[in-house]
């Protein structure tokens, strides 16, 4: 995936993110809110710089291979088992 196409995703992304927030009270300045899982999905709020991690940006990629940009949860929604995510999101977290 080329540079301008991994910025329109993320520019993308942001703005859906700033409509999606505005209707979700419990969700921090700074954080998006995302769905994960494969059937049932469970809801995580994670930093916006996540948005920036390679790690990140290749669930992005398969979510957007996935659904596009319709999402059917409403935001952003990732399709891989939760387990998969909490232990990315972790090691995102201590880098």
């Amino acid at each position: 995936m080329g540079i301008f196409r991994m910025h329109s995703l993320v520019s993308n992304l942001k703005q859906m993110i700033k409509v999606h927030n505005k209707r979700q009270s419990d969700v921090p300045k700074g954080h998006l809110v995302v769905y994960v899982g494969e059937i049932q999905k469970k809801r995580f709020i994670v930093p916006l710089s996540y948005l920036n991690q390679p790690l990140f940006q290749d669930l992005l990629r398969k979510s957007e291979e996935e659904y596009e940009f319709n999402h059917p949860m409403g935001g952003l929604t990732i399709p891989c088992h939760e387990a998969i995510f909490v232990n990315l999101t972790s090691r995102l977290s201590i880098s």
